[in-house]
């Protein structure tokens, strides 16, 4: 029997990509609808059950409905013992919902400050840039000419695995008219500065729905909420918020090429023969098919690792290492 390799090999990197998770600081639902807390319980324990082993856990914004302390202290309490035991980073992205001061100082233990909150992280050779795209006391994005110039410099020198930006305002059309309102802003100037780097994806949340385009060459890929989520098919176009089609995506970085896969929660009923992951190794064996290993990293032995994380204060002359 003649031996076939699969079309393409095993990942590069593997990340999880969750958004909106609107966490509130004492007991009682979300709008007096939703238990935001217990849909995102639900959505880490399903994700610690599937023995994925993410390298990264980020979450693009609106983590806090109200920006509470005690939200963002149930947040890490939630979601950090589940990373550690996956092995996972956590990196965590402002959102319109958020406040910078209580984000700071709760999140990364830092003293409360407005700066806008951008990150470098480094995951084993994949470059994850966290962008603040918020303008405090408004719901629409925006990204300032000095965020501009610090993400210009950042990516004039190129990661070893390319680059994603995580980020809560994304640049895309939006299917619902209403969304106009809180748009990112003036996003030529973004496109002009990712246009032609090392960029590889832009991951991003706040429209409580999942959608994928494409902005300056670079895929976009919007997680949908994991507390509730938008009706595309609500007549006339307008807009209805449900306590249903709660998700989060798997992120797989190829050599060349990045792939998205929407991950609904909640069980359903098996429809067929389930298959476990034994059973396929054997079945690819009997039928002469293997899928290759990862492709070599590009990180050359004696290049540093980028810091993790390093955040840009326009105080100071430079970015400095907060952590």
């Amino acid at each position: 029997m003649d031996l076939r390799t699969a079309e393409h090999p095993r990942p590069n990197h593997f990340i999880l990509h969750l958004s909106d998770t609107h966490l509130i600081g004492g007991d009682g639902e979300l709008y007096g609808a939703v238990d935001s807390e217990a849909r995102l319980r639900q959505i880490v324990t399903e994700i610690e059950a599937s023995g994925g082993r993410p390298e990264a856990i980020v979450f693009t914004g609106d983590l806090a409905d109200k920006g509470e302390p005690d939200a963002y202290r149930k947040l890490r309490e939630l979601v950090e013992p589940v990373a550690a035991r996956l092995g996972a980073q956590v990196i965590w992205a402002m959102g319109n919902h958020d406040e910078r001061g209580a984000f700071r100082e709760q999140l990364f233990g830092q003293l409360p400050s407005q700066r806008p909150v951008d990150l470098v992280y480094d995951v084993d050779g994949l470059r994850i840039i966290t962008l603040d795209t918020t303008v405090p006391g408004h719901h629409y994005g925006e990204l300032s000419s000095d965020q501009l110039d610090w993400l210009a410099e950042e990516l004039s020198t190129d990661a070893p695995d390319g680059t994603i930006i995580a980020m809560h305002h994304p640049p895309v059309p939006s299917v619902q008219d209403l969304t106009a309102l809180v748009e990112l802003r003036d996003q030529a100037s973004l496109a002009e500065v990712i246009e032609g780097s090392d960029v590889r994806s832009i991951i991003a949340g706040h429209l409580h729905y999942s959608t994928n385009t494409v902005f300056a060459g670079v895929p976009v890929s919007v997680a949908s909420a994991t507390c509730y989520t938008q009706d595309l098919n609500t007549a006339g176009g307008g807009t209805r918020g449900r306590d249903g089609a709660q998700s989060f995506n798997l992120v797989h970085v190829y050599e060349g090429s990045v792939v998205h896969s929407v991950v609904p929660i909640g069980t359903y009923a098996t429809v067929g023969e389930p298959v476990s992951s034994d059973a396929v190794a054997e079945r690819l064996a009997l039928a002469g098919v293997r899928i290759a290993p990862a492709a070599p990293r590009h990180r050359a032995t004696d290049t540093a690792p980028l810091p993790l994380p390093v955040q840009q204060d326009f105080a100071l002359t430079g970015p400095i290492d907060t952590l």
